[in-house]
């Protein structure tokens, strides 16, 4: 009856949790993240901005890769795991009640009994019983376990999200070096075909006596010249289908078998021009990877609060009712009723330090948590400062190239009408041309990096995702965190 009257007020005490109340370090928070003035600002969440690209073989590779990359099947599995954990954290603040059934059957010699003659006598034994146990929270230990695994499921969830943001941007920059490759090797094909065309002309009119064997020999070297380019290119080019298939999941012979990518110029593929306005303390709240550390700061928080709580007391309740009879047959029956209840307290005593060699371990995780935190806001916003310079100068580097191509395109015209004309030698048109073949790769290669750095603009901002569903999906409030 003691015991029952203790309940209430064990209740009352396991309201208090020890351990410090959690807090994010203050971050110094730079001036406006200001986009270049060539974009539009958006106040879309833009969860699909991969479809502005408005490239059907892109939006196929990314939706294949949402279902079979390996790396987000495991982080769902590191998910599922840290929910597991928190649903065994949460039990632990329930009672738990167990079946319990014995059955024996023992002899005595007589002897034993210490009466001379005494026979030896047998005898059964048969119980039922439920037995139920409880450990009353009285300084939030169990709390803060479970505060931890719900910090720890929030973090999983976060990481995944901070992995499917990765995966995005990595597949569409390789999708868009993989279509800058095909460009590369198509323009090299048409100089080595352009030039064989020459060479091929060039030896007919030396087998004429129209020119000197230097003229062919120059002819034969810019052929060979272009078609030295073509190995590495075909390597780069089976290097990106590999890639390709690794960030989707697949072998890259099941991939380009099993799906059609059309052949689309680079400059074809429409480029990003609105982007969502970001707010330093809002990119606090987007980057999956910040929300990622945060929970990983609160769950260790949480631990200190149940270290230090592991060492003080804890409060043990217990009870059973059930039925005992020497014959199977009259158990359940009123005279085979058997019950108890009682409590039990459990303490250290003499530990030698281990309880506060937990407690200052458990601080150290904190504060590794804590600039871990910090290391990774830092992290964040150099990232957006780069992407934004990045994205800027690639748009004025595509602009130089365009213009540098359109001058020696014309400047190659000029020199070839001028030496069928007589006017200029062939070393100047075969000049003109290795210009504009270096001009027109490097053009192909600066549309597909201007393409690269929007998709990494998006990337950095933590467009694609949904903090506010993240956040439901780990099952973690707003504001939950320890009590002092």
């Amino acid at each position: 009856m003691r015991a029952l009257i203790l309940l209430p007020v064990a209740a009352l005490l396991s309201g208090c949790l020890l351990g410090p109340q959690h807090s994010v370090p203050a971050s110094e928070l730079p001036e406006l993240l200001t986009l270049p003035e060539t974009v539009e600002r958006d106040g879309a969440d833009w969860q699909a901005w991969w479809r502005a690209f408005n490239d059907p073989a892109l939006n196929r590779l990314i939706e294949r890769a949402m279902a079979d990359n390996l790396e987000l099947r495991e982080q769902a599995a590191r998910i599922r795991a840290a929910r597991a954990r928190l649903g065994f954290a949460e039990a632990d603040q329930l009672p738990s009640v167990d079946l319990q059934a014995e059955a024996s059957r023992q002899q005595q010699p007589g002897a034993a009994f210490g009466i001379p003659g005494a026979s030896s006598s047998t005898r059964s034994l048969f119980s039922v019983s439920g037995v139920l146990g409880y450990e009353l929270d009285l300084w939030g230990r169990l709390a803060r376990e479970r505060e931890a695994a719900a910090a720890q499921l929030a973090e999983n969830v976060f990481a995944r999200e901070a992995v499917r943001l990765s995966l995005i941007a990595d597949l569409v920059t390789t999708y868009f070096e993989y279509r800058s490759a095909q460009r590369q090797l198509g323009i090299t094909q048409d100089a080595v075909a352009t030039r064989e065309e020459s060479l091929g002309l060039q030896q007919l009119r030396y087998d004429a006596g129209a020119v000197n064997r230097l003229v062919l020999l120059q002819a034969k070297s810019e052929l060979a010249t272009a078609r030295s380019r073509l190995p590495d290119q075909r390597e780069r080019l089976d290097q990106l289908e590999s890639a390709l298939a690794i960030l989707v999941g697949a072998s890259p012979r099941e991939l380009f078998e099993g799906m059609t990518l059309e052949d689309r110029r680079l400059a074809d593929i429409e480029v990003l021009n609105r982007y969502p306005e970001v707010l330093p303390s809002e990119l606090l709240e987007r980057r999956p990877d910040i929300r990622a550390a945060e929970a990983a700061l609160r769950a260790a928080n949480a631990g200190i609060g149940a270290a230090q709580a592991a060492r003080l007391p804890s409060l043990n309740l217990s009870g059973l009712i059930g039925s005992t009879a020497a014959d199977s047959g009259d158990l359940f029956t009123g005279a085979a009723e058997a019950w108890s209840i009682g409590a039990s307290v459990l303490g250290p005593v003499l530990d030698f330090g281990r309880g506060g060699a937990n407690v200052e371990e458990a601080e150290a995780l904190r504060d590794q948590a804590a600039l871990q935190y910090q290391s990774t806001v830092q992290t964040a916003f150099r990232e957006v400062r780069d992407a934004l310079f990045s994205f800027e100068a690639a748009h004025d580097r595509v602009h130089a190239l365009r213009e540098q191509v359109a001058a020696i395109t014309e400047t190659a015209e000029l020199a070839e009408m001028r030496y069928e004309a007589g006017a200029t030698d062939l070393l100047t048109v075969l000049d003109a041309r290795r210009a504009l073949l270096d001009a027109e790769l490097a053009l192909s290669e600066a549309l597909q990096r201007r393409l690269t750095a929007s998709a990494t603009l998006f990337k950095t901002l933590g467009g694609g995702w949904n903090p506010e569903a993240a956040a439901g999906l780990a099952g973690q409030k707003e504001g939950e965190g320890g009590r002092n």
